[in-house]
């Protein structure tokens, strides 16, 4: 990784390597660490946080397989890091074709080495508040048969588009894209019953690292899979979501809700 890299600064705290930090990785520098640090003083179970959405990430994944799911989009795919998507979807389904996406050059360069030789996953550099360029583009159709059923994965990046105007007009275009079978995986952040002037500080530290988080309610989150088949539990915080079982949302519970669906046809 080249200090000339364009677009990137160890200097200044990056979203990807907080949450790099945060699930025991080496890619961050002491910005990033400086600002999980100081969030984990606001918030101490931050990084078990972390860890909750990248385990429901995994279940997730192994449940998609276990549907016949050949066929994955990652978008805001983050630094890697241990149990990747493409990973456990081979795991299970070996010739499983794995896209990442994301607009991060840190994350792409480092992607990019470690996928190095495998022909059925790559990463694309990529914005992921404009999916009709995604989908164009000719990695993306190289790769991803947008007839056949393919899972949408939206893990800890969607809380990073701050209007819900466009948050919808993303998941919109990416459901009317699919095919019939397909799947909606996301997460998003939420505050939960925390005191309102406790998330504001929260939120003023993270934004520091880059990023712009927009914690959603339980409704904004049901929202986004309108149309959509929701996968039992339905819509839970990432804890509880253990697929064919049933939960009751904890609504009072800091950290991210989540939910599964199937495009329907």
């Amino acid at each position: 990784m080249s200090a000339q890299q364009p677009g990137f600064d160890p200097a200044t705290p990056n979203p990807a390597r907080v949450y790099d930090y945060w699930l025991g990785g080496k890619d961050n520098f002491a910005a990033d660490r400086e600002v999980a640090e100081n969030l984990a003083g606001i918030d101490p179970k931050a990084a078990t946080r972390a860890r909750e959405s990248r385990q429901f990430l995994i279940r997730a994944v192994q449940y998609l397989a276990g549907q016949g799911i050949r066929q994955f989009l990652d978008l805001g795919a983050g630094l890697p890091t241990r149990a990747n998507v493409h990973e456990l979807a081979q795991r299970s389904c070996p010739g499983a074709r794995v896209l990442y996406v994301d607009n991060d050059p840190v994350v792409i360069s480092h992607a990019r080495a470690l996928l190095a030789g495998d022909p059925n996953t790559t990463i694309v550099q990529a914005d992921l508040r404009d999916p009709a360029d995604i989908l164009s583009r000719q990695q993306t159709r190289d790769l991803i048969d947008l007839t056949q059923p393919v899972a949408v994965l939206l893990v800890a990046v969607l809380h990073f588009i701050p209007g819900d105007e466009d948050a919808f007009k993303i998941i919109s275009q990416l459901r009317k894209a699919a095919a019939a079978g397909s799947y909606l995986v996301m997460t998003n952040a939420t505050a939960g019953d925390t005191d309102p002037q406790t998330v504001r500080a929260g939120l003023e530290i993270y934004n520091r690292s880059g990023g712009s988080m927009t914690p959603r309610r339980f409704d904004q989150v049901s929202a986004f899979f309108e149309g959509l088949e929701l996968v039992p539990p339905g819509v839970v915080h990432v804890t509880q979501w253990v697929p064919g079982q049933q939960a009751d949302p904890d609504l009072r519970r800091v950290g991210s809700l989540c939910g599964v669906g199937r495009k329907p046809g």
